[in-house]
């Protein structure tokens, strides 16, 4: 018999948004929380599993990115996106307080606050894309649309060339 997968805060509330999803867990490794890792473990590309990074801007504050698990943001890049000068990534130690996730588990649905949103635009380059379900060892399949849609994200360009 196949162990019931408890439902996420985050899929709650696609529940309740009536959108489509599937969560798909997976062995997490406490020493290596890679997207590429949680690529392998699901036995997709990691082009195809993103991750979501909260970074500080000087003007507008929190917001987030979310980016191809192979790619680093650029922050000269999130910081004009998102109307800022400069932009830094969150200090791990702050993330929980910040958003109500851990590393490895955080997903742009469900954070303490509705930060503004940005993904990169390779998203649209699959049907369905894996984001963190807001724990370690689960992800969420979702449909890029609905997701950029949910969270009101803008696309962009986030990655170093």
């Amino acid at each position: 018999m196949a162990k019931k997968i408890a439902k996420t805060n985050v899929a709650r509330l696609l529940d309740a948004a009536d959108i489509k999803y599937e969560l798909v867990p997976y062995e997490v490794d406490e020493k290596d929380l890679s997207a590429s890792h949680v690529a392998e473990q699901l036995g997709e590309d990691v082009e195809q599993v993103f991750k979501t990074l909260v970074l500080h801007g000087d003007k507008s504050g929190y917001f987030v990115c979310v980016v191809p698990g192979d790619s680093e943001v650029d922050l000269k890049k999130a910081a004009k996106a998102s109307g800022n000068k400069k932009a830094e990534m969150i200090a791990q130690k702050d993330l929980l307080a910040v958003t109500g996730y851990i590393r490895g588990g955080c997903c742009p649905i469900g954070m303490k606050k509705v930060f503004p949103t940005y993904i990169h635009p390779t998203c649209m380059d699959f049907d369905e894309i894996y984001v963190s379900a807001g724990v370690r060892g689960l992800q969420l399949r979702i449909d890029p649309d609905r997701l950029v849609s949910y969270t009101q994200a803008t696309m962009t360009e986030l990655i170093a060339d």
